[in-house]
């Protein structure tokens, strides 16, 4: 498939106190790198295109110079999932790519937004989806994995539907384990890369509490297969570790060059019925016992899109959006549907789904192949002529193009990888300006990222294309800590830290 079409073939917990950009110089200044005499001497080809980009992104960072500032209320608690991890209703899966439901409620307080209808093209476990109900705003949610429409839906299904009885039966499963007098067991779904992932006693747990469930009604069924997804990582001899899931040595399956003990293992009984209990407490309120949800209703309407917003976002209507608040994948290799690998076996996806999956989502993986996104939407052209336009960005595709035919990258995919992120969140930004209406505003939590050697200004980069497409940049909220790079680049190119913020788009 020819890409000329497509791509360009040029190579206290809040406060409003803000600090000026300049501060940035301080945090690179005392960034100390440590690897600095291990690092190979460049190439004078690699040394000119460094700094060349070097120049376009300090040319950049002169165009956003009023708008980039440090934002000491977002730190990295509010602006991930840790902040989640002890609120009710929104602690019960563990997202890790989420950000917090604090993070939202200051956005939309702080901008004024408290009626209307929201939209998060990345809807992920829902958190931006679920505040901006709470405070009275309607939601739409855009979701392309399994395991996050999973946990949206079971949510609304808990804060809407669920009844006094079925709580009651949801209970009683703490009590009484019912699936410990199974005998007749349903199979555990597998994928290749979660082959062995629990102990044997484990799986036969597992079994005998999906034959169970099957015995309550589809609300409770739901709740409780919910529940097992909620523990999964917990029982096994994984962790999620960004690229892949990370295995334990008593796996007997190697995974990098050192055993890795991933600490207690917990068994299926005691992980299932706190999992039970957790959701159980938090669904009842102490204050009026036997009531559920009495404090907070959700009061604004939600509605989640299964798929990708590639595809879903076309077939919304124009300027229907009072404000966008998301979270893309970032750019930074993380495959998603590695990661969540045990959940999607769950969940009853195979190895062609997977793969599909891993396909269809934004590209960020070093595994995407080009998609024609002129086939998937015409009207696109602008989007595409947006990413070609920008010079820092075209100036980084070349150097990595450079890179990869001398052999120097650790993956040949990584210049197809990020050529793809950015042409394609140029057509999610032109869909995006395209359903919201005039003076809504955007709000998208992104990470810079780094590769062989260049910094790649992610925040800046969007932002320029955000401005050709139809918005305003109003800030550029930088948190006060920078991100450090990966291990590998760290030991080839030294600890730089990047860019986590926060951008504020306002739709002209």
């Amino acid at each position: 498939m020819q890409r000329s079409s497509i791509y360009s073939q040029t190579k206290p917990l809040f406060s409003h106190e803000t600090v000026p950009i300049d501060s940035l110089d301080i945090i690179d200044k005392n960034c100390i790198d440590i690897n600095s005499e291990t690092q190979p001497s460049k190439s004078i080809g690699q040394s000119t295109a460094l700094t060349r980009i070097e120049l376009l992104d300090q040319k950049l960072s002169q165009h956003f110079h009023d708008k980039l500032e440090v934002q000491p209320i977002l730190t990295r608690q509010i602006v991930s999932f840790q902040a989640n991890k002890s609120r009710p209703n929104y602690r019960w899966y563990k997202y890790k790519e989420a950000f917090s439901a604090s993070l939202i409620e200051y956005l939309l307080d702080k901008y004024g937004i408290s009626t209307g209808k929201m939209l998060d093209p990345f809807a992920g476990s829902g958190t931006a989806m679920f505040a901006a109900s709470e405070a009275g705003i309607d939601a739409d949610g855009i979701e392309l994995l399994p395991i996050g429409q999973q946990i949206i839906l079971v949510r609304m299904c808990l804060e809407r539907e669920f009844s006094t009885k079925d709580f009651a039966a949801l209970r009683k499963w703490v009590k009484d384990c019912p699936w410990h007098q199974f005998e007749t067991k349903a199979v555990l779904p597998i994928l290749r890369i979660t082959n062995g992932a629990y102990p044997e006693k484990t799986v036969e747990s597992i079994e005998r509490y999906l034959s169970a469930l099957q015995n309550e009604n589809e609300r409770v069924r739901s709740v409780l297969y919910f529940a097992l997804l909620c523990v999964l990582e917990s029982i096994s001899f994984t962790r999620k570790d960004g690229q892949y899931l990370r295995w334990d040595y008593r796996s007997g399956r190697r995974h990098g060059a050192k055993p890795f003990d991933k600490g207690k293992i917990l068994g299926f009984d005691k992980a299932i019925c706190d999992k039970i209990e957790n959701i159980c407490d938090d669904l009842l309120c102490r204050k009026k016992s036997g009531e559920l949800f009495p404090a907070k209703v959700l009061s604004g309407n939600l509605n989640l899109f299964k798929g990708s917003c590639l595809d879903v976002m076309p077939t919304l209507p124009e300027n229907s959006y009072d404000a966008v608040v998301t979270s893309p994948p970032y750019c930074n290799r993380y495959d998603y549907t590695r990661t969540y690998a045990l959940e999607l076996a769950l969940l009853g996806v195979g190895e062609q789904e997977l793969s599909q999956l891993r396909q269809t989502m934004l590209s960020c993986t070093v595994e995407n192949r080009v998609k024609d996104l002129l086939s998937i939407n015409p009207k696109w052209v602008n989007a595409i002529a947006a990413a070609d336009g920008q010079e820092l960005l075209q100036s980084i595709l070349s150097y990595l193009e450079d890179e990869k035919a001398e052999g120097r990258l650790n993956n040949s995919g990584i210049p197809r990888m990020v050529r793809g992120y950015f042409y394609e969140m140029a057509c999610v930004i032109a869909e995006c300006a395209r359903v919201m209406k005039s003076n809504a505003f955007l709000f998208m939590v992104n990470d810079n990222v780094r590769y062989a050697g260049a910094s790649i200004s992610v925040d800046m980069i969007l932002s320029n294309i955000a401005e050709k497409l139809g918005f305003h940049v109003e800030n550029i909220l930088i948190l006060p800590n920078g991100k450090g790079n990966s291990s590998q680049q760290m030991g080839r190119h030294g600890r730089d830290p990047l860019r986590k913020c926060v951008y504020l788009w306002r739709k002209i």
